[in-house]
């Protein structure tokens, strides 16, 4: 992939804080590195993007990413191999839906050549904050805000356009119970729910704290109309392997086209494990349960990988899954991790080099 070369207006920090971090005792998101990026949209027109050191902003009370929602986000991971290069994973599939999130959202849209160059020039500069190892990685959140001052109902006539990056390591360290949605959606038919959108998220955190108080850590998310078909599992897509078969939703405007899901459809369909792409019930699931069939369920997203899920509760019973010697999971992750981390064959093309100025 080609992109062409724009000037960047480049202020290094003058030191780093990569010494305050403990790398191995990481808290998610809690540590960012040194750099960030942010460009501004003024007068219908992206400006210069800017490097600069991490820090605040400074915006009004007025500023109607506050009062209105316009505001979107994406998740990437940079990996480094054992050889100190840096890689990324399918980074154009997270600029087309970052703009296709931006479209839904009424907001301007980003040049390419302005995302990968901002983006590669950042990951120069803050490289010693990526480190080798399985599990580690650097964790990249672009994010687009409406910044217009007023509280008018209309969309925004300014937007900053930024990309912050943090140190990660495993996200969920051990499986998960979950709850399936009776009452609460995530989306809705004709809604924003294909979109990044930061409002699909703050809209789950009450629901979810439901869920914690009866001992889950994350929901199952149904169809809003009905709560019969199973479509989401927290902020990941979800699947579920019933015998032999891997089943997961069809993508909608409710379900989120992720990157890691249809990463793991490829592999697994590559691998000759039988893969259905439909609509699942509730009923469906746990008649499963009960007769032995359902193998595994697990959580697929950029943060987590691969989240295996070890039971579920519907209405008031709980399944717990059974422990499998052959998990589709653990097998998925390892093939998809091997070639983000450039241990394996990459025939599909995914992986992306940072090019290191050394």
């Amino acid at each position: 992939m080609q992109t062409k070369k724009i000037p960047l207006d480049i202020t290094k920090a003058t030191t780093s804080r990569l010494a305050e971090v403990d790398f191995d005792n990481l808290v998610f998101g809690k540590y960012y590195t040194d750099h960030m990026m942010v460009c501004d949209y003024e007068n219908g027109k992206w400006n210069t993007p800017k490097i600069m050191p991490y820090g605040p902003l400074s915006v009004e009370p007025s500023c109607k990413a506050f009062h209105y929602g316009q505001a979107i986000f994406e998740g990437m991971k940079a990996f480094k191999d054992e050889n100190g290069k840096v890689w990324l994973f399918r980074p154009e599939e997270n600029f087309n839906r970052a703009n296709i999130s931006c479209k839904r959202m009424a907001m301007p849209e980003f040049p390419k050549e302005y995302f990968f160059e901002a983006l590669e020039t950042l990951l120069k500069l803050d490289e010693a904050w990526i480190k080798a190892g399985d599990g580690n990685s650097l964790y990249i959140r672009p994010f687009v805000i409406a910044t217009e001052n007023g509280v008018s109902a209309s969309p925004s006539s300014a937007y900053k356009f930024m990309i912050i990056c943090c140190p990660a390591k495993a996200y969920y360290s051990s499986p998960v119970k979950v709850t399936i949605a009776q009452k609460y959606s995530r989306s809705a038919d004709g809604g924003v729910g294909y979109a990044k959108a930061a409002g699909n998220y703050g809209a789950s955190f009450y629901p979810t704290n439901l869920a914690k108080e009866k001992g889950y850590q994350q929901v199952i998310w149904t169809d809003a109309s009905t709560h019969q078909y199973l479509e989401e599992a927290g902020t990941m897509n979800v699947f579920f392997r019933i015998n032999n078969t891997l089943i997961t939703a069809p993508t909608s405007d409710r379900i989120l086209d992720g990157i890691t899901r249809k990463s793991l459809i490829k592999l697994a369909q590559d691998q000759g494990l039988q893969v259905e792409i439909r609509r699942i019930t509730v009923s469906e699931l746990v008649d499963a349960a009960k007769n032995g069939s359902l193998k595994e369920m697990f959580g697929a997203g950029t943060a987590a990988t691969i989240a295996p899920i070890e039971g579920f509760e519907y209405n008031g019973d709980y399944y717990e899954l059974p422990e499998v010697k052959d998990a589709y999971s653990q097998y998925l992750k390892k093939s998809l991790q091997d070639i983000q981390y450039n241990r394996a064959e990459d025939k599909f093309g995914w992986r992306y080099e940072i090019q290191l100025d050394k």
